[in-house]
């Protein structure tokens, strides 16, 4: 299989903006023994922003673009060294690949995008993808790695997308506050019901919610991909995912 994962800022960093060790280092040895089971992995990862943010010892994300792109510059150095260090552990190579929404708009710059991730996979490499945010401004900015996550899988005609965040998926409430939320295991359509469920975004650091993460599932849907949305707190479930149990929720592609 070729999969996309998609790893969130809540799931990479503490509240501070500083890296969660211990997640990423089980997140980096999970994700390894996945692809030396023989599956092709694409990651797409948040982050820069927040690791930034935290090495400059800032309180919150700052609102103004030069200051957020500061920040990416600055985080991103130390995201893509992490990642290098912890799967060239396991002896696995990654790759970073930097891109905005223009890059993906223009014929010839997505065919060169989709030629260099597919021969990065062929030579055994794992692409990790990221919105090239020290540069990218409203108009050309895909705006959130959620629908960069789609964006990818559809370009690289993955087989599932994994996006792992701070709660377990959809419910029918908000779950901090409702004692009666139920977790929809599986979806079908993106109906204007299904909108309604999306609350509002999470993370001060984050830069989506539910909404941008159903947005990314319709892409995924329409472009006959599987999506399944499930708790990056517990990086194990990914075993799960691939045996094919029920987690999170999951939603089901158009064949």
């Amino acid at each position: 299989m070729r999969i996309v994962v998609k790893l969130g800022t809540s799931t990479l960093t503490h509240k501070t903006g500083r890296i969660n060790i211990r997640r990423v280092e089980k997140l980096t040895k999970i994700l390894s023994d996945i692809r030396n089971e023989g599956h092709e992995m694409i990651l797409v990862s948040s982050g820069a922003i927040g690791m930034g943010v935290g090495k400059l010892n800032l309180k919150e994300k700052p609102d103004d673009m030069a200051t957020k792109q500061a920040a990416a510059a600055i985080g991103q150095c130390e995201l893509m060294y992490l990642y290098d260090k912890l799967f060239r552990e396991y002896s696995h190579m990654v790759a970073q690949m930097l891109i905005t929404a223009a890059d993906i708009r223009d014929d010839e710059t997505r065919q060169n995008f989709q030629n260099t991730m597919n021969r990065l996979l062929e030579l055994g490499v794992m692409p990790i993808v990221n919105e090239n945010d020290s540069v990218a401004t409203e108009e050309i900015s895909v705006g959130d790695n959620d629908t960069l996550g789609a964006v990818v899988a559809k370009n690289a005609d993955a087989d599932l997308l994994i996006i792992l965040t701070d709660t377990d998926g959809l419910y029918t409430e908000d779950p901090r506050t409702s004692e009666n939320a139920q977790l929809l295991d599986i979806v079908f359509n993106i109906t204007p019901e299904i909108r309604n469920l999306a609350g509002a975004k999470g993370s001060k650091l984050a830069t989506g919610g539910m909404l941008t993460k159903l947005n990314a599932a319709e892409i995924a849907m329409e472009a006959g991909i599987d999506m399944v949305i499930a708790n990056g707190t517990r990086p194990e479930l990914l075993y799960d995912i691939m045996d094919g149990k029920k987690v999170g929720t999951k939603f089901i592609g158009k064949k």
